[in-house]
């Protein structure tokens, strides 16, 4: 309950938990406090037994920690074989270091780009030649 509470913060609880109730009635309080949350952890702990034995034989594994959704989702990322599976098939490390040689080492072309823009592909740097009168597609201004 009280997992974050440092040496210093616990001191300074005290010491105005002193001066607040004074120390004659120090002792009383305290004993108060703890009578509480006895109470209560009882309250919660029936509840919980209650709740488990009306959902029946079919939920006896149930826990209330699992309807916090961090560990509901984590629980099912865990025991889902599916995504096991997937995760050591799929290697992160090993696709970067392909992707990275790729990039950084690229592989010269088999065969040279063709001045004439055969099998190769088009030059790239050749403007291309004006198409043919015949072959332009009319623009008619007043249709648009």
């Amino acid at each position: 309950m009280f997992n974050d509470i440092g040496a210093l913060e616990l001191v300074t609880i005290v010491v105005l938990a002193i001066l607040v109730f004074g120390p004659d009635k120090l002792p009383k309080v305290i004993q108060d406090v703890t009578g509480f949350i006895r109470k209560v952890r009882a309250f919660s702990d029936s509840a919980k037994h209650d709740i488990r034995s009306e959902l029946g034989p079919d939920f006896k594994d149930f826990e209330f920690e699992d309807l916090n959704p961090k560990t509901f989702i984590r629980k099912q990322l865990s025991e889902n074989e599916d995504l096991k599976e997937i995760r050591t098939s799929f290697d992160l490390r090993k696709e970067l270091n392909d992707v990275s040689d790729a990039v950084n080492n690229p592989e010269p072309d088999p065969a040279p780009a063709s001045p004439s823009g055969g099998a190769a592909g088009p030059d790239l740097l050749k403007k291309p030649a004006a198409p043919a009168s015949e072959q332009r597609v009319r623009f008619d201004a007043d249709a648009t």
